[in-house]
């Protein structure tokens, strides 16, 4: 039976000025157990003898010193998952199949490091230095084919153990056809590497299978909840210094006095969540950075007092496109690509 908590029931504010330790969450009892369970069972079917420990704590991680797994809280209780999805759009992880994929990736971490495949020559030929320092942000190339694509916002091209850690991602999922997906992709080569180097290690002992730590653990966290979102909210959130003018007009109505429609700022507001959605996923873009694009895009179609003039779903359709449009642009174009938080 699922353990139960006294702050299931407290209302948004109060929880929010709880500490992180205070949640008391495991991961005992929960549905990341048959996650973890699952991941197990695949890495033994490749006579890989890593066994990740897992714990809780405010992110997902895998360190360097331990051949483990950090899960964040609020996948632990659906009271924690609604607050995250309330305050950040997006619950990262928060699906069986979403789940999997990152305990693949970073099950990809723990093997690395567990026998220490950064010091080979040719790993630091195929996926770079792991010494590398790791950047506060960093701008993809999304039309690259040198990289695998796993997690969104072609997160293999932010860093060397990040590169090997998605590819070691693709190669463990069952059924991923990875020879047919990647056939003419350059990044077939670290794929086949994988398979190898896999083959080889394949019923060793890792090195460090004996270093099971809990690295920044749930109980060790004082900040609150409220600091937890101002802080994950600023790193997700960004300026958008520019105006959409041009764009706007194009789909909406100047207010002329002539024209019933209803104010484009409403009609923005009214449909962002749908708009969100489909353009999260036709581009990858994070839904709380698109919000602030969104909030963008209301503030200039207010000023410019626009209208919401013709059919509804045709006036939906064009504007979650013109969203779209101007993402990939940004995403692609050599002057304006988008750099994302690590």
């Amino acid at each position: 039976m699922a353990r139960k908590f006294p702050w299931t029931t407290l209302p948004d504010e109060k929880l929010l000025q709880l500490r992180l330790k205070d949640l008391k969450v495991t991961i005992d009892g929960t549905w990341l157990e048959g996650c973890l369970a699952d991941l197990y069972d695949e890495l033994a079917q490749r006579d890989i003898r890593v066994r990740p420990h897992a714990w809780i704590s405010d992110e997902w991680f895998s360190p360097n010193n331990t051949p483990g797994i950090a899960i964040p809280f609020y996948l632990t209780h659906p009271r924690l998952m609604r607050l995250e999805r309330k305050k950040i759009l997006d619950v990262e992880g928060g699906t069986v199949p979403e789940c999997m994929r990152i305990l693949r990736h970073e099950a990809g971490h723990v093997v690395q490091f567990a026998f220490e495949l950064q010091r080979r020559r040719r790993w630091q030929q195929l996926f770079g230095r792991s010494s590398k320092r790791y950047p506060s942000y960093y701008r993809p190339n999304p039309a690259s084919k040198n990289f695998v694509e796993h997690l969104p916002l072609w997160y293999a091209q932010s860093h060397p153990d990040e590169d090997f850690a998605e590819t070691f991602a693709v190669w463990l999922r069952p059924r991923s056809n990875w020879r047919k997906r990647y056939a003419d992709w350059p990044a077939l080569e670290k794929l086949e590497y994988v398979d190898e180097v896999m083959g080889e290690i394949a019923g060793q002992k890792p090195l460090m299978a004996a270093r099971r730590m809990h690295v920044d653990p749930l109980r060790h966290l004082d900040r609150t909840l409220a600091e937890y979102y101002k802080k994950k909210f600023a790193r997700y959130v960004v300026d958008t210094p520019r105006t959409y003018d041009r764009a706007l007009t194009r789909i909406f109505t100047p207010d002329t006095g002539r024209h019933p429609g209803v104010a484009a700022s409403a009609f923005v507001r009214e449909n962002r969540a749908e708009i969100r959605e489909l353009v999260a996923k036709w581009t990858g873009e994070r839904k709380l950075t698109l919000d602030t694009v969104l909030d963008g895009m209301i503030r200039r179609a207010r000023e410019l007092d626009l209208r919401a003039v013709g059919p509804l779903g045709k006036l939906r359709l064009d504007f979650a496109l013109l969203v779209t449009a101007e993402t990939v642009h940004s995403l692609y174009s050599p002057s304006r690509r988008q750099w994302f938080a690590l």
